[in-house]
C-alpha cells in the first residue's frame, strides 16, 4: 500500500522559511515525478511544484524564486525548501506521485501572518 506522510508544516511569519517533507512508502519514488500542491483556505487546490528526475523541476510562478522542491530517492523523500514566505503561502500542503490520478499525502497546514 502506498502512502505519503506530510510533516514540517506550522505557524511562521512573513519572511521566514519552512522545509516541508514527504516520506513515501511502498513504492519506489526513484522514477516517479512528485509534486506539492497546496489549497488555499476557500480556493481550489493549486500546482506549487513539480520535479521528474533530479533535475527537471516546474513552479507556479508565485513561488517561483523562492520555493526549491528536491528529493532524496534514497530515503523516499520529498521535499520543498519555502523561503521568504507570504501570506498568500498559506495553506495546506499535500504531497502527490503520480500526478492528479496518483497517490496524495494528508497534507501539513502552513499558516503565514503578516
Amino acid at each position: 500500500q502506498v502512502r505519503l506522510q506530510e510533516s514540517g508544516g506550522g505557524f511562521v511569519q512573513a519572511g521566514e522559511s519552512r522545509r516541508l517533507s514527504c516520506v513515501a512508502s511502498g513504492i519506489n519514488t526513484a522514477t516517479a515525478t512528485m509534486g506539492w500542491y497546496r489549497q488555499a483556505p476557500g480556493k481550489r487546490q493549486t500546482l506549487v511544484a513539480t520535479i521528474a528526475g533530479h533535475y527537471t523541476t516546474n513552479y507556479v510562478d508565485s513561488v517561483r524564486g523562492r520555493f526549491t522542491i528536491s528529493r532524496d530517492d534514497a530515503k523516499n523523500t520529498l521535499y520543498l525548501q519555502m523561503n521568504s514566505l507570504k501570506p498568500e503561502d498559506t495553506g495546506v500542503y499535500q504531497c502527490n506521485i503520480g500526478g492528479p490520478f496518483g497517490n496524495w499525502g494528508q497534507g501539513t497546514q502552513v499558516t503565514v501572518s503578516s
